[in-house]
């Protein structure tokens, strides 16, 4: 067995927090802090609501996912719907998760959109709290799919030909979004198959599918 530690990280990164709190600067991260930072590493969305319903904590993905949302909004820390057809549905599944810890899926839809929501009971808790998991909105997230085109060596073309497929577009539409023929594409897909290992189209979106996020930094950046 080995164990996966990084005892001079771990050991310089206990001094810095030392000497941080020594001189007055900012005291480590609580456990809670941590456990958002992970949150925000995961490409669904996720809220957490207390009994009364309120929002006590969303993640990054679930932020992006509801700005600008015509299924969903957030205000004053409450969750809300936009349209009057969906709140019964919603108000549904809340309802039995807190009373009867029932798990649901609740699907919304509002013109080209759908968003898909776990509503999951948390624990068996005096005052339980719920759980929304949302639908993503993408197959994966952009840095994975770099990161799998590069481990196996795609073009640039390649790489742009097998996001416009995880995308759901059809090698006609590559084609014609990239004024080139479309035996153009075929042979670019023929090679992404053949790097990858992949005999099909539809194994080579499900293997995507599978891989896990890779968050973009700057996202760190906005509010």
């Amino acid at each position: 067995m080995f164990e996966l530690t990084i005892p001079m990280v771990a050991e310089r990164a206990e001094r810095t927090a030392e000497v941080a709190a020594s001189a007055g600067g900012p005291r480590p991260l609580s456990a809670g802090a941590w456990l958002a930072l992970m949150l925000d590493e995961i490409d669904y969305g996720m809220v957490l609501l207390s009994p009364d319903g309120r929002v006590q904590h969303m993640n990054h993905a679930a932020r992006a996912e509801l700005e600008g949302s015509p299924l969903l909004q957030v205000q004053q820390a409450t969750l809300q719907v936009r349209r009057p057809q969906d709140y019964e549905p919603l108000r549904s599944a809340l309802h039995d998760a807190a009373v009867r810890r029932r798990r649901r899926l609740v699907t919304l839809e509002a013109a080209a959109q759908t968003l898909t929501i776990a509503v999951v009971p948390l624990g068996e808790m005096p005052q339980p709290a719920t759980l929304l998991v949302l639908s993503k909105s993408r197959v994966c997230e952009e840095l994975s799919l770099q990161g799998y085109a590069s481990h196996y060596g795609l073009t640039l073309a390649e790489g742009q030909v097998l996001k416009a497929l995880c995308a759901g577009q059809t090698p006609g539409n590559v084609a014609e979004r990239h004024g080139v023929a479309i035996s153009t594409i075929r042979t670019q897909i023929h090679a992404i198959r053949a790097k990858t290992g992949m005999q099909s189209i539809s194994s080579l979106v499900q293997q995507i599918a599978r891989l896990p996020p890779l968050m973009g930094a700057l996202r760190c950046l906005t509010p």
